[in-house]
């Protein structure tokens, strides 16, 4: 099965779609290899004006397969640490269509997408604590850019489910919907920039995330490292075979 699902889904719009149902489209190796396939394609399509991102069957993503966490890691950046660097330097603009889970990485990497939408039924989670881990993502940054620093260690240290008011309050996302209706309304903002001057929208990203470009980089990198120390740990490690004992 393919796990990354592309198409046009509206004139100037490329729809990219994480697509492993029967895991709540969680990531793996394969999975974060087709969207930076996906991504970096988009991006350097001249007809594509605008990237809509989103979930197969009305889950945008569980976060990253808890399999690939008890697996020991080679040299050099992770093929995650790859997609986070590249959805963070995409030129062009991205929308983001959430229903139902968006965990972990399914949270943090809408911190890089320019405009979020949430059905109502969506739930939010950013448990790297609990699982012995540290944030990823450069969301210990951006989050308390966004949503000030109390909500940012409220969300990020305790790690508890959160809805999507929730996640509208925080700067998440821009706005939500009915149940079932984030990905139309993705579409719809999409299909709006799509119909701008493309090198107009472009360069505007371009200034909005100049300020914070190399402290994001940075961040990532740094995250990445502790994260990566996390992982091995006998304590993640344990946490990680409970979980898929429990299974």
């Amino acid at each position: 099965m393919t796990t990354v699902l592309t198409e046009t889904a509206a004139p100037g719009v490329t729809q990219i779609t994480i697509n492993r149902p029967d895991r709540r489209n969680a990531l793996d190796a394969a999975t974060y290899a087709g969207l930076i396939e996906a991504l970096k394609a988009a991006d350097a399509d001249p007809s594509v004006k605008a990237i809509v991102l989103t979930g197969a069957a009305g889950c945008f993503s569980s976060g990253a397969d808890i399999k690939s966490f008890q697996a020991s890691s080679g040299d050099g950046p992770s093929i995650a640490i790859t997609f986070l660097n590249t959805i963070s330097t995409t030129a062009k603009p991205i929308v983001a269509a959430v229903e139902g889970y968006a965990v972990g990485i399914g949270t943090t990497m809408l911190l890089h997408c320019d405009l979020a939408y949430a059905g109502r039924g969506a739930t939010f989670r950013v448990p790297f604590v609990a699982l012995g881990l540290c944030p990823e993502g450069a969301s210990s940054y951006l989050l308390p850019l966004i949503a000030g620093t109390k909500r940012a260690a409220e969300l990020l240290m305790l790690g508890e489910p959160f809805g999507p008011e929730q996640a509208l309050e925080a700067g998440i996302v821009n706005a939500v919907t009915e149940e079932g209706g984030a990905l139309v309304k993705a579409l719809e903002r999409a299909s709006a920039l799509a119909a701008l001057p493309p090198q107009s929208v472009a360069l505007t990203k371009m200034l909005l995330k100049r300020g914070n470009a190399a402290t994001v980089a940075e961040t990532i990198a740094v995250e990445a490292k502790h994260f990566a120390e996390r992982r091995l740990s006998d304590e993640a490690q344990a946490i990680f075979a409970a979980f898929l004992n429990k299974r």
